[in-house]
């Protein structure tokens, strides 16, 4: 990372409604924009949070108008902006892809992101989701080269699979994004741990734009936007409500941490596991004293 970046993590309450998200997500930029942002964040489903029992959200191309606001947001603010996701269509499929746009400050794309890992849970009387009847999972990791260095992109449920972010990491990534809709119940339980853990694993910065209160039904998303620094601390978080929270990435502090703790130098990539054969005879008497020698 070459120069320090300030950076705003926006929380959002959004719902069937695509204008009213859109406007207020909008509303969101400008805010984080007075504050000095030059990267603003936005969480999961940010123009569309569906009711439960639809067959899929409204799809778009990647070119459509939810990304077409985002392109302006990031022109009109000349920041970069990472568009949480959009249900991207998939030509002769109901299926769509679960997509992270990331639109540099003059509104190209710097790089998509297509949901790997899909959220399909069902615990009774807490939390019950199968996003897989409606999308298509991506198959690949995705990282972009900004002036602050290597960015690396996942989406909500990623969380909870440490291998992509080890596998951005290796690929050079300072920064890990993850925009989220984490339910309230499991956000509760794992959501800022799951954080942390990631950010001390890779040794990298992690923002976390989220979903946060009652959407509809039974939805209800969790909240906590969050900034976590390469060291594990929380260094930003807006528990409740809708709204930003902007932290400045300190250059130079990454590298510095996988210098002093090179954890990451020193991974193995493969592990050759070598399984012990049962005896068919059993511990011969005497055994555990032997062994405890």
């Amino acid at each position: 990372m070459t120069r320090p970046l300030r950076l705003a993590a926006v929380q959002m309450r959004s719902t069937g409604d695509r204008e009213r998200n859109l406007k207020r997500a909008a509303a969101h930029a400008r805010r984080a924009a007075d504050e000095g942002a030059e990267l603003i964040a936005f969480p999961e489903n940010v123009a569309y949070l569906r009711p439960e029992g639809l067959e899929r959200p409204p799809a778009e191309d990647l070119d459509g108008p939810t990304a077409e606001s985002f392109r302006e947001i990031a022109v009109r603010h000349r920041a970069w902006v990472l568009a949480g996701t959009i249900a991207e269509r998939i030509p002769r499929s109901r299926r769509v892809y679960n997509t992270s746009m990331l639109f540099r400050a003059d509104g190209t794309v710097a790089a998509v992101y297509r949901k790997v890992h899909l959220f399909d849970v069902a615990i009774p009387g807490r939390a019950s989701h199968r996003e897989s009847r409606f999308v298509e999972p991506g198959d690949r990791a995705v990282v972009a080269e900004s002036p602050w260095g290597t960015l690396g992109l996942s989406i909500c449920y990623d969380l909870r699979f440490p291998e992509i972010y080890r596998a951005l990491a290796f690929s050079g990534a300072e920064i890990l994004f993850v925009p989220s809709a984490f339910t309230a119940y499991t956000g509760r339980a794992h959501w800022t741990v799951l954080l942390r853990a990631r950010a001390i694993e890779c040794q990298a910065w992690v923002v976390a734009p989220a979903q946060w209160g009652h959407h509809h039904g039974t939805r209800r998303s969790y909240g906590h936007t969050s900034i976590v620094d390469p060291w594990g601390d929380v260094v930003a978080c807006r528990e409740r409500g809708t709204g930003i929270v902007v932290a400045t990435i300190v250059p130079g502090y990454s590298d510095r941490v996988r210098q002093e703790l090179p954890s990451l130098a020193l991974a193995r990539a493969r592990y050759g596991v070598r399984l012990a054969k049962p005896s068919r005879a059993g511990p011969k008497s005497g055994s555990r004293a032997r062994a405890s020698r």
